[in-house]
């Protein structure tokens, strides 16, 4: 059996990381959350009062070193994986994300990361930009209702259901706006809305979707 790369694109909240994590485990193959990376990145720069004035060049993204173990996610050999989830990153997340620099340097990451075997990769632009030959692409929606009540049922913020629905709307359209690598589904993307479909579900239709001899 050969190596395959999973593209699985969408926007924040639409259970992306949930369904690619499970997926990998159900295919015994790797996974990537692209997501963490780029909140890694948006904790160092808090860290390190790096303001969206600031010139970003090279030698300060070779200072940053991101390293993925299962679901642990480590920034310059530290444990971040709970850090990387507060607000305040979660408030900056996206003008990190549209800086050239930051997307060029995670993109060769993802990159060298993927090199010589079968993974899933979940973001916002893995069937366009990073992968744009995956030999899957999926783009997973649900209604900003639905994402906001799955966010606030996980009770990691203290928020109201209204005030999630908001963020994660101005989330969407930042995301879906900025100039580079913006959220978008790729052409040959199958698209997965999971407003009314469980996790399982979801899954199924995913692997449906499959050849027989990458899911077996």
């Amino acid at each position: 059996m050969s190596n395959f790369i999973i593209a699985l694109d969408g926007p924040s909240g639409s259970g992306k990381s949930t369904i690619a994590n499970i997926l990998a485990k159900k295919l015994k193959i790797s996974y990537l959350n692209t997501g963490s990376m780029y909140r890694a990145v948006t904790l160092f720069f808090l860290e390190n009062n790096i303001k969206k004035s600031d010139k970003i060049d090279i030698d300060l993204l070779r200072k940053i070193n991101i390293d993925i173990k299962g679901d642990k996610v480590f920034l310059n050999e530290k444990d971040v994986s709970e850090k990387i989830r507060n607000k305040e990153v979660t408030e900056n997340v996206s003008w990190v994300s549209s800086i050239f620099l930051v997307r060029k340097y995670l993109v060769d990451m993802q990159r060298k990361i993927s090199q010589n075997k079968s993974i899933i990769l979940d973001g916002r632009d893995i069937g366009t930009v990073v992968f744009p030959n995956a030999k899957y692409k999926f783009f997973l929606v649900a209604s900003s209702e639905v994402r906001a009540k799955r966010r606030y049922e996980q009770n990691e913020i203290d928020k109201s259901l209204e005030e999630i629905q908001k963020d994660i709307e101005k989330r969407d359209y930042l995301d879906s706006h900025r100039e580079i690598s913006p959220l978008k589904k790729a052409e040959d993307a199958i698209e997965i809305d999971s407003s009314n479909l469980t996790i399982d579900e979801t899954i199924e239709e995913i692997i449906n979707k499959m050849d027989k001899e990458d899911v077996l």
